[in-house]
């Protein structure tokens, strides 16, 4: 490794060739610093290549051939299935520089790089301690958003949901990714969603959004947000009754303007909450929407807008 800076592109290959031998080789490779290796390669390649591509703009063969180097390595990095101790050691490596590289790969990189800056992100975010998480930059959020917009791959956006459900629990992490516009790009693609596992990960992060005044403000300005919430309710999971119902509880609790409660009548969102409360729904969605339903009993009990056979099952308040 020491005499690889000289020729980094075809050491890469080679350790690329070694690595696809066995798990014994790359837990090796691994042990002899490989990680570091890789990491600075990839911190290296990014730290200057806007000025590096307008150096080599003659012909483009010299920025070709550092990026090559970075996909390497960053294919390498993924592909070694590194141990919990060496996604701590990419996390904090070099005070956290690596973590800005993978922030410009997004960005600038190929479709490819993307995707595997994107899976490092998530395993680094399974085994990140909280307090190493309170910090992440904006930019970081604005590319995973980006890259979920995109739509990449059906396995990259599953890791891109991942990692911003890991990330959004902690500090200012949610209202990062509101700010992202994470809100209208979950609620877009949640539109056009048949498959239950993206579903549900698309509902447990917009959950954790709206968690905060930010997200709610979000769902509900878009003209489709409360709508495909409560769609999804009953035509997925019991994960997803529970979550969207939870939704629903955030915005009935803290951002229940008298537009907002009448809003959620004219779409079907009370009629759906009563149909929970019928149907094998799971229990925590039903005791939500028990709650939901008893928070604005005043507005909704006697609304023309619930059915009589959904309404009979209104719960009853004090």
């Amino acid at each position: 490794l020491k005499d690889a800076s000289h020729s980094p592109l075809t050491c890469l290959r080679r350790l690329k060739s070694i690595s696809s031998g066995s798990e014994t080789n790359k837990r090796c490779m691994e042990a002899s610093g490989a990680v570091e290796f890789l990491a600075s390669i990839v911190i290296n390649t990014n730290r200057n290549i806007d000025s590096s591509h307008e150096a080599d703009s003659n012909d483009g063969s010299g920025f070709e051939l550092k990026t090559s180097a970075c996909d390497e390595a960053l294919s390498l990095l993924h592909n070694l299935h590194l141990s919990e101790q060496g996604l701590k050691t990419l996390l904090s490596f070099r005070n956290g520089e690596f973590i800005e590289s993978l922030t410009r790969v997004m960005q600038k990189g190929f479709f490819e790089s993307r995707a595997y800056a994107v899976f490092l992100l998530k395993s680094i975010s399974e085994v990140a301690e909280p307090v190493q998480l309170l910090h992440l930059r904006q930019e970081l959020f604005v590319e995973l958003v980006q890259v979920l917009k995109d739509q990449i791959s059906q396995k990259t956006s599953k890791a891109t949901l991942q990692t911003l459900i890991q990330f959004s629990p902690w500090g200012r992490n949610r209202i990062r990714a509101v700010e992202a516009a994470a809100v209208p790009v979950l609620i877009e693609l949640l539109l056009d969603c048949k498959e239950r596992k993206p579903c549900e990960m698309m509902l447990v992060l917009l959950e954790l959004l709206c968690q905060c005044a930010e997200g709610r403000a979000e769902l509900l300005s878009h003209a489709a947000g409360l709508a495909i919430v409560s769609k999804k309710i009953l035509r997925v999971s019991t994960l997803a009754n529970d979550r969207a119902v939870k939704i629903i509880l955030s915005l009935s609790r803290f951002s229940a303007t008298p537009h907002v409660v009448q809003e959620m009548l004219k779409l079907g969102v009370v009629a759906k909450l009563c149909l929970v409360l019928q149907v094998d729904s799971g229990n925590r969605a039903k005791e939500k929407a028990r709650e939901i339903l008893k928070l604005h009993a005043r507005a909704w009990r006697n609304s023309p807008c619930i059915p009589n056979n959904l309404l009979n099952s209104y719960p009853n308040y004090v």
